[in-house]
């Protein structure tokens, strides 16, 4: 029954990944040359596995929803993982699974100097943080710069302990 179960489970897998690559296709023809340009600028900057923090701006009504759509669309047709984070709850509303920095991050709403992420190192949050390939922060210069901090603070602890030859 287990068998049955994980086969079904892989072929809706599949057939996921097949939509999303058809999609990604159609979406990949609709990019400006400018968008194409920064499109192939941040998957680049992934998959170097360096890592990296890129900052996307433009007006409104430049399509920056857009381009963060095809990315995701690009990288979940790979089956990888990109976390969808927004500094409002009406920001995570334009990006398709999104959540609030709070939610993902457990970061606390009173921040200090000393405030850390409540996340516990081996938990399955913090296993998806370390498994995702790409994070798209929304409205990221909304944020007061201790949630970058706590946030990077956080980052470095799962990875280091994740990957002990990591550098700081």
């Amino acid at each position: 029954m287990r068998w049955a179960s994980l086969k079904i489970a892989h072929v809706k897998k599949a057939k996921k990944e097949k939509v999303l690559s058809a999609e990604l296709a159609d979406s990949l023809t609709k990019l400006t040359n400018e968008q194409e340009k920064v499109f192939d600028t941040i998957m680049a900057a992934m998959n170097n596995g360096q890592g990296d923090a890129l900052f996307l701006y433009g007006y409104g009504g430049t399509r920056k929803t857009f381009v963060w759509k095809t990315l995701i669309t690009a990288i979940r047709s790979k089956g990888q993982i990109v976390l969808l984070v927004a500094s409002s709850e009406n920001a995570f509303l334009l990006l398709p699974g999104g959540r609030t920095s709070h939610l993902w991050f457990a970061i606390l709403i009173n921040l200090d100097e000393f405030s850390t992420c409540n996340i516990k190192q081996n938990s399955a949050l913090a296993d998806l943080i370390i498994k995702a390939k790409l994070i798209i922060w929304n409205e990221t210069p909304m944020v007061n710069r201790l949630c970058i901090k706590v946030l990077d603070r956080m980052m470095r602890d799962l990875l280091r302990f994740n990957n002990p030859e990591s550098p700081d």
